[in-house]
């Protein structure tokens, strides 16, 4: 390999180490952005074996990471004509791969908190039909269903946020 080969190589990896440091301060584990970020400037898609290789990770460990990362809409498996094996390629597009990494976790935050309303708003109910409630309780439990509305309308606005920007409709407002 020439000396300007290794130049490029050595950048390329400054590129897969950086996507996984940005990873992490996206609050996504930097191994996950480590495959990511190799899969993408391989420029093409990559078996669990060639990724194993180029990342040292065993190949149970990357299955794994690229199971997350097909979750995450940032990864899909692909088929090209003559290979047997499972091949994975990424978003090219650094906006999307914001976009998804991001709504991905909110749509996660979104439904445990519809969970959390539900049980919550149960809860309430229960207490309201108890017969025997004190004035301290009742302005308790007011206090509590006040509390439950404000949280219904913050996980709203997050899930509507969240639609902004699956929608592509930020890029109106924020171009690429």
């Amino acid at each position: 390999m020439s000396n300007n080969s290794d130049k490029i190589q050595d950048i390329e990896m400054d590129f897969v180490d950086k996507i996984a440091d940005n990873m992490q301060a996206f609050g996504v584990q930097g191994s996950l952005g480590q495959v990511l970020g190799t899969i993408y400037m391989n420029r093409e898609p990559m078996t669990l074996d060639g990724l194993a290789d180029a990342t040292g990770m065993s190949k149970t460990r990357m299955s794994q990471i690229v199971r997350d990362m097909i979750d995450m809409n940032i990864a899909e498996r692909v088929y090209k004509k003559n290979v047997r094996k499972d091949l994975f390629q990424v978003e090219n597009d650094y906006y999307d791969t914001f976009i998804s990494i991001f709504t991905s976790a909110w749509r996660k935050a979104i439904d445990r908190n519809r969970h959390f309303e539900r049980k919550v708003e149960k809860k309430l109910r229960d207490l309201e039909s108890s017969p025997n409630l004190t004035e301290e309780e009742e302005k308790m439990y007011n206090e509590l269903l006040h509390e439950l509305h404000e949280w219904i309308a913050y996980y709203d606005w997050i899930r509507r946020l969240n639609e902004f920007f699956e929608s592509g409709e930020v890029f109106k407002y924020v171009p690429k």
